[in-house]
């Protein structure tokens, strides 16, 4: 059974082209640090067009947390921004890469925030 971060990347490898992000073009990675192990989730984004990979190289943007809480930021139990506000999660380089892609994660449960209910229609 796949967890929730692997099902979010994957669908979004699937889907190929995100409109969300039809003005947005960049290397996007996520470093899920756990103790001394640390997968990692590499998007490059071309107009929309999405790529998912597990490669470790370099990248215009880079995100590390915790595996567990990018797994509530899948689930939408969790906040990206709020997260990077308490400290949770770091990044360095563009972080407006960051707020582009936090349109893709999944709004919490039961919300009814216009850009959630799109993203839900169009998939």
């Amino acid at each position: 059974m796949l967890d929730a971060t692997t099902r979010f990347f994957e669908n979004l490898d699937r889907r190929g082209y995100e409109p969300l992000l039809t003005k947005v073009s960049g290397t996007l990675r996520f470093d899920l640090h756990e103790g001394p192990q640390t997968r990692h989730w590499l998007l490059v984004i071309d107009r929309g067009r999405v790529r998912v990979s597990q490669e470790d190289r370099e990248a215009d943007t880079v995100v590390g947390t915790s595996p567990a809480l990018f797994e509530g930021l899948a689930t939408g139990r969790e906040d990206g921004l709020a997260a990077l506000l308490r400290g949770d999660m770091t990044v360095t380089g563009d972080a407006r890469l960051v707020v582009q892609v936090e349109r893709l994660f999944p709004g919490p449960p039961g919300s009814r925030e216009p850009r959630r209910l799109f993203h839900r229609e169009v998939y």
